[in-house]
């Protein structure tokens, strides 16, 4: 992603489009999305060049990245301490935080399990901060098994522009 993404729009979600977000929420994270967030929240979209995040009840806690389904955003503790851990060396920290893929080498130790497929969190080894929601590309024993080669696609990262919205970075809107 650019650093020179900007925000194009923001507007709240209605009716039909919020019950099919939540929905897929429910569904994405087996999760009861009216338990976690009320019958009818309120829920905006902030459109990027590439991305979508949904601020549901004034917190920017979903995005869609490129198209994909949702991921949890870093700040959404409910859904992400539920996530397997990945953690990295701080060797790899500067390179996932670019937006790098996770690649074997770099990996410290896995907690949990997961598909291929699956979301996992990003963690570094030496403050144990979260950095990068990514999508597994194997399952966790071939994964724990590998020495070399990719094994997470980076989908989220602090510094990307779903982090500096988040933030509340000032981005302008594209005229």
């Amino acid at each position: 992603m650019s650093r020179r993404s900007r925000v194009k729009r923001r507007f709240p979600l209605r009716g039909n489009e919020r019950k099919t977000l939540l929905k897929r929420f429910s569904e994405a994270f087996n999760i009861d999305a009216k338990q976690m967030f009320g019958v009818k929240p309120k829920v905006e979209v902030i459109e990027t060049d590439r991305n979508k995040i949904f601020v549901v009840n004034g917190e920017p806690l979903l995005a869609s990245v490129n198209g994909e389904d949702l991921i949890p955003t870093l700040i959404f503790e409910d859904i992400i301490q539920r996530l397997p851990k990945v953690i990295v060396d701080m060797g790899a920290v500067p390179h996932v935080c670019n937006g790098a893929d996770i690649m074997a080498p770099g990996v410290v130790r896995i907690d949990g399990d997961f598909k291929r497929g699956d979301f996992a969190l990003v963690i570094d080894e030496k403050h144990g901060k979260a950095i990068a929601v990514v999508r597994a590309i194997l399952d966790s024993e071939s994964t724990k098994a590998l020495k070399h080669g990719k094994v997470f696609k980076n989908l989220h990262y602090v510094g990307d522009i779903i982090w500096r919205v988040i933030r509340g970075e000032n981005l302008r809107r594209k005229s």
